[in-house]
């Protein structure tokens, strides 16, 4: 199924889709009043009848009776308004996600991750506006909303599609604490015998990364990792972050993991604050089934968070399957080179390798000192 996705994403990253778009679903901070206006100017512009198609425009729910967003005084102020202003909520999202044929979002990085969050299996192409902070997945300028979303509509839009995971929580059958079983046994023991030993309980799709850590325990985690039907490694740390290549930018980085570039087919595997001079973050194929577990004799148990929001805790003996997802994310994406744009995002946003550069020697000798004296010009 990855290597699905990935060829299907090399074949969309280099030719412009063009779409019949009716329905569209609009995202933005519902709680800053600032965004809240720009939203309600771009929904006008949507819903005014001078567009060539007469849209239909999802906003969240919560705006419905908003002041700023003024959604009656909106309706009312032309006949053919009328009907095509809906709302939307979390389960609408879960439930009926080919409804949409467009998502917009207004806001950061996390606006987008909420979208994400949002639509945990079939994705609508998304189209951000950058209106945050840094900015690594939202490419477009709002001052320009008008002309980007007219050419989008018209000529075509070019998709990344962002490779995401689909992680599920594993419960053990074994009583809690039970220090005569043994995990690595179970999981390439007896589970690869077909004896199951855990049954899931909730499956989660992220675009950036998922953290199993300490929690609130004041002390380390212990954390048993697995790849595929192999046991990889077991890690004494304040947490292991599993990371997708969209999320190499965030915790992954923090943890001092590697950069890589968002068409990498690849999983990074990072540890926080590693109880050992030798761990060093390692990349594998998005091709593996990871598989991250705690023992049954850790003194404590873990948590487990997914994108940042839900956050589930693992008891020994627990354990969380990582895969890559069938369901990748399509991030809209500017004409041009993706591999220049992403450099150009971790330069302005990180100052990666910034650094004043080095004068040559014939610099110095002339600026700055007298070959004959040895000493400095005045």
């Amino acid at each position: 199924m990855a290597i699905g996705v990935r060829e299907l994403s090399k074949k969309l990253g280099s030719i412009r889709l063009r779409l019949k778009v009716k329905t569209i679903f609009l995202l933005t901070k519902a709680h800053d009043s600032d965004l809240i206006g720009l939203t309600r100017n771009i929904t006008e512009w949507l819903l005014s009848k001078e567009r060539d198609t007469y849209y239909t425009i999802y906003v969240e729910n919560t705006l419905e009776h908003n002041r700023i967003f003024d959604a009656l005084g909106l309706v009312s102020k032309d006949p053919s308004h009328e009907g095509r202003l809906k709302y939307w909520d979390n389960e609408l999202c879960k439930r009926l996600p080919h409804l949409f044929d467009f998502a917009i979002t207004l806001g950061g990085d996390g606006t987008l991750l909420y979208a994400s969050w949002l639509f945990q299996r079939i994705v609508p192409p998304v189209l951000s506006f950058a209106l945050g902070s840094l900015g690594f997945l939202t490419k477009f300028d709002y001052a320009d909303y008008q002309d980007t979303l007219t050419t989008a509509f018209k000529d075509g839009i070019t998709v990344s599609l962002r490779l995401r995971f689909e992680a599920t929580i594993m419960r053990t059958q074994t009583a809690q604490n039970d220090q005569k079983h043994n995990l690595i046994e179970e999981l390439i023991g007896v589970e690869a015998e077909n004896n199951l030993t855990h049954k899931p309980d909730g499956s989660y799709t992220i675009l950036n990364d998922i953290v199993v850590d300490r929690g609130p325990n004041p002390t380390m985690s212990s954390t048993e990792l697995f790849m595929d039907e192999k046991f990889m490694t077991s890690v004494q740390a304040d947490g292991v972050c599993v990371a997708t290549p969209t999320g190499s930018t965030a915790y992954n980085l923090a943890a001092g993991g590697s950069l890589c570039h968002p068409e990498n087919p690849v999983i990074l595997v990072t540890a926080i604050c590693a109880h050992t001079l030798s761990f060093r973050p390692v990349v594998l194929p998005d091709t593996v089934v990871l598989r991250a577990g705690v023992p049954y004799d850790a003194r404590t148990s873990s948590w487990a968070s997914f994108d940042g929001r839900e956050r589930v805790e693992l008891h020994p003996g627990d354990y969380v399957t990582i895969s890559a997802s069938r369901y990748p994310f399509a991030n809209v994406m500017p004409q041009g080179s993706s591999s220049e744009d992403w450099i150009g995002s971790i330069s302005r946003t990180l100052n990666w390798n910034s650094r004043q550069r080095q004068k040559s020697f014939k610099e110095w000798e002339e600026q700055n000192l007298d070959e004959k004296s040895g000493k400095l010009k005045k």
